[in-house]
């Protein structure tokens, strides 16, 4: 694998590209999730992907890695025009023809959007635990599920799922961040405090952005796609409702690449695909479900144009 830094905009990034002389034809620009993150992420996978003969770029989020901005202040709109300019960077650093994004859990809707957008530029799209509902109903079944495994009575899980409820409503009707989190302070003494507090709600620029996320909808973006798409997902995931997010691409995908597209549940399978806790002196990739590299290299040589 051979790596060279590059630019994203104002971003830093990293492209990797297998040995060998540039004659690649397919390439990936990779979809961080939600929260921080920088071009150092996604483990070995920049490594496998150069093995089987495909390019990839990552690159640091606003503010993240030593690179300016702030993430926080971003919309989705924004977050995709970043894809985009990345899939040109990559297009003209590592000279491939044809290439597509693969966006992780939040990274899938701006994959989706970007596609949507600019579906010239985009010629395919992969998407790892992207659910295809909202983020307030996602977030919902999230928070429902994780305070039901936390043991907590029945009371407690309907009170904290009242407040849960609240705070999207006010917040999709634009109420102040500041003033949410302050009635949310009220709440410090409920055993479910800590858990529906967390990030992304316990920060002011955090709920802002969550604010902002709320107005889209990537269900109504999937019959907009003119590329293919593979969406895969882990049948044990905990943080997206599987199997609504299934059926809404299954009922929405548009017919113009009817044949070409893909939708995996794999079972036992976590947020990101993993199979087993990470254990010392085997590589996590090695532990993802055994049956999605082999499906997403079958996916690629499908979509790589014909020589």
């Amino acid at each position: 694998m051979i790596e060279h830094s590059v630019h994203v905009g104002e971003l830093n990034g990293i492209i990797a590209a297998p040995d060998g002389p540039p004659d690649l034809s397919t390439g990936l620009v990779l979809v961080d999730g939600s929260g921080p993150a920088t071009r150092h992420a996604w483990g070995e996978m920049p490594l496998w992907f150069a093995g089987h003969g495909f390019a990839t770029l990552r690159h640091d989020k606003p503010g993240c890695g030593g690179s300016p901005g702030d993430w926080r202040e971003q919309t989705f709109a924004e977050r995709a025009a970043e894809a985009l300019t990345a899939l040109r960077v990559l297009r003209a650093e590592a000279g491939v023809g044809c290439a597509g994004l693969i966006g992780y859990s939040q990274g899938g809707w701006i994959a989706l959007l970007a596609a949507a957008t600019a579906p010239h530029l985009v010629d395919f799209v992969v998407t790892v635990s992207g659910p295809t509902v909202g983020i307030a109903e996602q977030e919902r079944v999230r928070l429902e599920r994780g305070l039901r495994q936390s043991g907590l009575d029945e009371s407690a899980v309907a009170e904290a799922l009242r407040w849960v409820d609240e705070r999207a409503d006010r917040l999709a009707a634009g109420e102040a961040p500041v003033i949410l989190l302050q009635d949310q302070a009220g709440y410090a003494s409920r055993p479910w405090h800590a858990m529906v507090a967390e990030a992304p709600y316990a920060d002011e620029r955090e709920l802002a952005f969550f604010a902002r996320a709320m107005r889209f909808d990537p269900a109504a973006i999937v019959p907009l796609l003119r590329c293919p798409i593979l969406a895969c997902f882990g049948g044990a995931d905990e943080q997206v409702p599987v199997e609504r997010s299934v059926a809404i691409l299954a009922e929405r995908l548009p017919a113009l690449r009817r044949g070409a597209h893909g939708i995996a549940v794999f079972p036992g399978a976590d947020h990101m695909l993993f199979v087993d806790d990470p254990r010392p002196g085997v590589e996590r990739y090695m532990q993802l479900a055994p049956a999605f590299l082999p499906m997403l290299g079958d996916f690629l040589e499908r979509v790589r144009p014909a020589t």
